[in-house]
């Protein structure tokens, strides 16, 4: 009797604890889910944005078509970009296009002077620094989900049933190279 209550109750914990972890790691996953929309938003409102800034220094630099273009075709790949990889790629075009953007704006010191494009640019910059703000928490996420799914016993009760999740990157060579300095 001693020996059936004994392995009824190690059952009953191995169930809880089993349900337990999954239902920590289930959290995890939506954790992440979450915060991935939360950059989703960020990148939305940017790529809104993207047209207004693009009509106000077009009125200056009519000339430079092919600067908009290149913008206007980064952002609309950007925005039609998915998966984690494939935006960080698209969204690393788009800041090189908008890079270019801000080289043919610094030409025109009438239009940095005006009220419309140094609110446009602000903007820019604060939702620059939205997406970085919620970059880190996806990443920081995908961290602890990995490590929940990685590690035991949640690796054994994840099984193939939940996949590790990609960090959010934005790839810019440039920003990876060290400047070079020269007083020649």
């Amino acid at each position: 009797m001693v020996v059936v209550i004994i392995v009824v109750v190690l059952l009953v914990l191995a169930a809880l604890i089993y349900i337990g972890v999954r239902n920590s790691i289930i959290a995890s996953r939506n954790r992440v889910d979450e915060s991935w929309s939360g950059i989703d938003v960020q990148l939305k409102r940017r790529h809104d944005l993207i047209p207004n800034l693009v009509e106000a220094v077009k009125g200056y630099a009519k000339h430079e078509s092919q600067t908009f273009e290149n913008v206007t075709k980064a952002r609309t790949e950007a925005m039609s970009a998915t998966g984690v990889d494939d935006v960080g790629k698209a969204e690393a075009n788009l800041g090189g296009a908008l890079g270019g953007l801000n080289v043919v704006a610094e030409q025109y010191p009438e239009l940095r002077a005006t009220e419309n494009f140094q609110q446009l640019q602000g903007q820019l910059s604060e939702l620059e620094d939205e997406v970085q703000a919620a970059r880190r928490i996806y990443n920081s996420n995908v961290q602890s989900y990995n490590t929940k799914i990685q590690q035991l016993p949640g690796s054994i009760i994840a099984g193939s049933s939940f996949q590790a999740r990609s960090f959010f990157e934005i790839e810019d060579a440039g920003d990876r190279e060290t400047p070079k300095v020269s007083f020649s």
